[in-house]
């Protein structure tokens, strides 16, 4: 163990505890939006409208982050995503129930936008940090990679449930200000107890750099866009909607049972998912495993992904009306898909840190989640777009279809990809 382990690890700590309070208000602020707007009457189009600002945001400001970073420091990015996430929630609890469909839908967009622009800073400076900080040699990129991810993506699984029984007991106005509250409190604790170790910018860095001129970082960012859009595609609308339309009878009673009931699946799912990103270093004995092994791992685990919708899409054909077999057919199902899901994140997390040099890292890694950005617009236009068209057998097609293109582009990566590099 290094001298600078310590600091690099207290450092990773503190960066790991901002973005899990982070990723807390977001994963609630979701199932506060959809849920509170569909008891509205939005249609499922309308719904998916209201995430897609959050989506180009995510795009742009993963495009320009990178550059921000690189300028400026990735603690200050960490800082400003925090508090614009404030921001936005209070915000959000200004909208005036008076307000008209278009009107409410352009301003929770607007609301959305600003939340995307959060997310992503925090995330490519959590992400980027791993880079810098982790230990080079033992897979410890890989280890500190995942596990950073691993136990975000259950802090956003309780992000779902809380938003969903935050809703459920006092109401979307309340919910919001104790959420900006706490991430408020939390932020001020993060900035007293930081401590050095992350680099604090280059003043020569130019924008122009942020577009990899890497083959690997190209391909694996398509693979991404391909892979993200999948899941999105029946994550954000149609699974939650399907489901409403499934356990809510109409009254107000069994409104709140639906959005208890949905929020503890999408907790479920989403904790599911982190927990086997936490664990897939060790799942992939990555560790022992060469890189070139890592990067034939990336296609042949996006191959097995996708016999899940699949059999689901053709289970869903066969059912056309809610029936319960097929509905705990979909909750088995959609569990598996989360599972390998995550171990395609989390090797494409490792392998985008792999592909870059350090001194690039904010810029690679801003692209590369530009490129996640753009496959959860996709997959969230289409997710309220196909289930309005097609229902379920639509969603579960469709996500059958992106999985495919990521295992083609993940087939693309090359063999001969340079090492991770010391920090």
């Amino acid at each position: 163990m290094s001298a600078q382990r310590p600091e690099g690890f207290a450092a990773y700590i503190a960066v790991t505890a901002a973005y899990w309070a982070f990723m807390l208000t977001d994963g609630a602020l979701r199932m506060l939006v959809l849920l509170h707007f569909h008891t509205l009457g939005f249609s499922p189009v309308q719904l998916a409208y209201l995430f897609v600002l959050y989506e180009v945001a995510g795009m742009a400001t993963n495009l320009s982050a990178g550059w921000i970073a690189a300028r400026f420091g990735l603690v200050s990015t960490l800082y400003a995503g925090l508090v614009l996430q404030v921001v936005a929630l209070l915000a959000l609890s200004e909208l005036d129930p008076g307000w008209s469909i278009p009107a409410s839908v352009s301003f929770v967009m607007l609301v959305q936008g600003l939340s995307g622009v959060a997310k992503d800073l925090a995330k490519m400076s959590s992400k980027s940090a791993v880079k810098l900080l982790a230990p080079s040699t033992g897979g410890g990129v890989f280890r500190w990679v995942a596990l950073l991810t691993g136990s975000k993506n259950a802090v956003k699984g309780l992000g779902f449930l809380l938003g969903a029984a935050l809703l459920a007991a006092f109401g979307f106005v309340p919910a919001l200000i104790v959420m900006a509250t706490v991430l408020a409190i939390i932020l001020a604790a993060i900035v007293v107890a930081m401590p050095q170790g992350l680099p604090t910018g280059r003043k020569g860095a130019k924008f122009s750099e942020v577009f990899s001129k890497s083959a690997n970082v190209n391909w694996l960012s398509a693979a991404r866009v391909f892979l993200f859009g999948a899941r999105d595609v029946w994550f954000v609308v149609g699974i939650p909607i399907y489901f409403y339309a499934v356990l809510s009878d109409g009254s107000e009673a069994g409104n709140r049972a639906a959005f208890f009931l949905i929020g503890i699946f999408m907790a479920l799912w989403v904790i599911l998912y982190g927990a086997v990103q936490a664990a897939a270093p060790n799942l992939l004995r990555a560790a022992n495993r060469p890189e070139a092994s890592l990067i034939r791992a990336a296609r042949d685990w996006a191959l097995a992904l996708l016999v899940v919708p699949a059999a689901l899409t053709a289970a869903a054909l066969l059912s056309p009306d809610p029936q319960l077999w097929f509905t705990l057919t979909l909750v088995v199902g959609l569990l598996i898909f989360g599972a390998i899901f995550a171990i395609n994140s989390s090797l494409h997390s490792y392998l985008i840190l792999a592909f870059t040099r350090s001194e690039r890292v904010t810029m690679d890694v801003g692209f590369y989640y530009m490129a996640n950005a753009t496959g959860r617009l996709a997959g969230t236009l289409l997710s309220g777009l196909t289930y309005q068209i097609g229902g379920l057998p639509m969603v579960l097609g469709t996500a059958t279809v992106m999985v495919a293109l990521a295992a083609l582009t993940s087939g693309k990566l090359s063999q001969g990809a340079p090492h991770v590099a010391a920090s």
